[in-house]
């Protein structure tokens, strides 16, 4: 497909129109959705900021490179700007040119909008019909976040929809419904693998018939400039790019629901979709899947981590681009999060369950665990003390030049934390409410931190929402 039929495109501008002037009609209306609390402080004069194009950051790795961040919350908590509801959905928030754009089911559709960055205005919305339930009594929505290059947002759904959209208006460039097109099977929480942008080709873990296992798609049309074939299936893991002996490659940690169950580390040549080279690394277990991204570690070597058996593993290439393991532990096994690199240690969150997940420190080039234990801390509400933890949350690098991080607990706890190798001090801590599948990354632009809450308060009873706070220093 190269671009929309006549009547399609017709159809598409007629909608486009109505929504529009639908949106100017109602503009002196009050958003149901959304409430704004306070505006933002000034951004300082010295700080470093960027946008947030994908569901890792920047640099596609969860470290940000700001500069001047309040992480000192001792006196008060970071101020909440503004909030607006969403819908089912796991999927975390992108930010470029002053826009943020959300990713959500509502009422039956999934919903791609677009909302000013600071005040949560609602700048422009597209919505289509999904029918998807999941059948492990997940949440329905998205589990892939929307992927900004350039002037356009690129949106792959819970049924594999690929929605490619205009930034600033958000009307309809092309689609594509690549689970009927290739035939890809629901698996076991349907779409999760995020896009990645490679030049002109978006790159995509669909795992369709004929072992359609990966493709590449055009970024500016929409057509299939390529396709990876292998056995193994679409995972929950992100492709990533890497530099393996001089050499730009794109790494996709392939593997979701097969009988037997099989899986693991496929190297591919991101220009033309040529594998290069397959490294097995996969659970024996049926309900196990691939879910974290592929980590390159220089010196030509990648991590890899699953949860169900395996664990972690460092992987090393030679010339000719042949795997073999260097380093592994099978008792390091993170779940879905994305572990971050330091210098030469690699931070990360270990275990299967709730209770029993680790905060760990890895010193990669000695293949030495330099600790792994939780992060506890104790929080009062209504006069209780309440012993809480990261559990199997997510870890942000933040700054450049020293080892602090923020963490968000999958029940909703925002920390700032330095993380060394000789261990972790907590320097804050915030509740921002208490809900459980808090699993998605929060997103960080010009100071200002985006935070999912996927689930209902279980105190104070607040539905699901994007929460936007101020981290800027004065």
């Amino acid at each position: 497909m190269t671009a929309l039929s006549t009547r399609e495109f017709c159809f598409d501008v007629l909608i486009f129109f109505i929504s529009t002037f639908t949106l100017l009609g109602e503009s002196k209306k009050p958003d149901p959705r959304l409430t704004f609390h306070v505006e933002a402080q000034p951004l300082h004069q010295q700080a470093l900021t960027h946008d947030w194009h994908r569901f890792n950051g920047p640099h596609d790795n969860a470290v940000s490179g700001e500069s001047h961040l309040q992480l000192d919350w001792a006196g008060a908590p970071p101020s909440l700007l503004w909030e607006v509801t969403k819908g089912d959905g796991y999927a975390s928030p992108a930010i470029s040119k002053g826009i943020v754009v959300m990713f959500h089911r509502l009422q039956g559709q999934e919903v791609i909008e677009g909302r000013d960055a600071e005040t949560g205005n609602s700048i422009w919305q597209h919505a289509y019909p999904v029918e998807y339930r999941d059948r492990y009594g997940y949440l329905d929505g998205p589990r892939a976040s929307p992927v900004i290059v350039g002037d356009f947002v690129y949106a792959h759904g819970v049924t594999a929809w690929l929605t490619c959209l205009e930034l600033k208006s958000g009307r309809v460039h092309w689609k594509r419904n690549l689970g009927k097109e290739f035939q890809i099977p629901q698996n076991f929480f349907g779409k999760g693998s995020n896009p990645l942008p490679f030049g002109e080709t978006l790159i995509l873990n669909i795992g369709g018939s004929k072992q359609r296992s990966v493709v590449g798609l055009d970024l500016k049309t929409g057509d299939t400039n390529w396709v990876t074939e292998d056995e193994w299936g679409a995972s929950y893991s992100s492709p990533c790019k890497a530099i393996i002996h001089d050499r730009e490659v794109c790494l996709v940690f392939a593997g979701g629901e097969s009988r037997p169950s099989t899986g693991g580390l496929l190297v591919i040549d991101p220009k033309n979709g040529k594998k290069l080279s397959r490294f097995a690394w996969r659970s024996k277990s049926f309900e196990s899947v691939n879910a974290v991204p592929p980590i390159p570690l220089g010196k030509n070597r990648v991590y890899l981590s699953e949860c169900y058996e395996k664990g972690s593993a460092i992987i090393q290439f030679d010339e000719a681009l042949k795997p073999s393991v260097s380093w592994q532990d099978p008792n390091l096994n993170i779940h879905w999060m994305t572990p971050v690199v330091y210098q030469s240690y690699l931070f990360g969150i270990s275990g299967r369950h709730q209770r029993g997940a680790q905060v760990f420190c890895l010193d990669f080039n000695a293949g030495v665990v330099k600790w792994r234990e939780p992060i506890t801390w104790s929080q009062v509400l209504n006069k209780r003390e309440l012993s809480l933890q990261l559990f199997r949350g997510s870890l942000l690098k933040v700054g450049v030049t020293d080892n602090k991080f923020v963490g968000l607990s999958e029940l909703g706890s925002l920390i700032s934390v330095e993380l060394t190798p000789k261990g972790w001090h907590i320097i804050s801590t915030a509740q921002l409410f208490f809900s459980p599948s808090t699993w998605t990354l929060p997103a960080l632009s010009k100071g200002l931190l985006y935070v999912m809450q996927n689930e209902k308060d279980r105190v104070s009873g607040t539905d699901a929402r994007l929460l936007c706070y101020d981290l800027r220093k004065k």
